[in-house]
């Protein structure tokens, strides 16, 4: 008659053991997936001159998203296409995906410049040309063909752009 109840413990304390196991093994992997599936908030971006390069910073909420930077002969406002007024003769068009510059609630979280002439070496404006469907996108303008790397720094997050330039200093 022991038996049934013993085995009935064993059974429970094996379930709790288990399902303690798991608890605790759950919130590392669910917290990376939820920190995943929120969208990343742009909330500014800044530049800096170096001796041998120019920089742009875009920094972030959350994670950094797939970026993508393309040469482009014009920069136009996302939605409306009508033309950024940025002087230069080269512009690249720098791309979040997905990513906001505004909460959920519509409010604007984005801080830095909306549309900025920079006297730099290679940079010379920087605008953020559309937050719009899950994209924030960004044109900078050049005299000059610009030669560019990208990189990703964390802790806090940020997307970098450097453009390369003969030493300076």
């Amino acid at each position: 008659m022991r038996h049934p109840h013993r085995r009935r413990i064993v059974a429970i304390a094996t379930g709790a053991l288990l399902t303690a196991g798991l608890a605790l093994s759950a919130p590392a992997s669910a917290a990376t997936t939820s920190a995943r599936t929120q969208t990343p908030l742009v909330v500014n971006a800044r530049w800096g001159g170096h001796c041998t390069y120019d920089r742009i910073v875009i920094d972030l909420q959350g994670y950094v998203p797939p970026v993508t930077v393309t040469p482009v002969s014009q920069l136009v406002y996302d939605g409306s296409g009508q033309p950024v007024p940025l002087a230069g003769k080269y512009f690249l068009e720098i791309r979040l995906h997905p990513a906001a510059a505004h909460n959920d609630a519509g409010q604007n979280v984005y801080q830095g410049p909306k549309l900025q002439k920079i006297y730099l070496s290679k940079l010379k404006g920087l605008a953020l040309t559309g937050d719009y469907e899950g994209y924030v996108t960004f044109g900078a303008a050049f005299d000059t063909q610009p030669s560019y790397s990208t990189s990703v720094l964390h802790s806090p997050e940020r997307f970098v752009l450097d453009i390369a330039h003969p030493n300076t200093c």
